[in-house]
């Protein structure tokens, strides 16, 4: 909870910085926005690790296929981003 409380206050200070933006719902939204790709790369990491121990031989193609999942789910907090100084 106390992880959530600093995003929270990160975000009000880079609101009120940003110069217009004050809301609330802005602040609140970007922070549940940062959470969803934080569990997503999590279990993507992870589950690629369990994957490679199970199967060696193709770490590589599993390698790249996590970076692309990992890049894409990231994509998602950048948007949540963006969609907080629109907002």
């Amino acid at each position: 909870m106390d992880a959530v409380l600093a995003v929270v206050n990160a975000a009000v200070v880079l609101a009120q910085e940003a110069g217009g933006i004050t809301g609330s719902l802005n602040v609140v939204g970007y922070g549940l926005a940062a959470i969803g790709p934080g569990i997503g790369v999590g279990i993507v990491a992870g589950n690629a690790v369990q994957a490679m121990a199970r199967q060696p031989e193709v770490a590589g193609m599993l390698r790249t296929t996590m970076f692309l999942g990992i890049a894409f789910t990231e994509a998602l907090a950048l948007i949540g981003f963006v969609l907080f100084f629109l907002g």
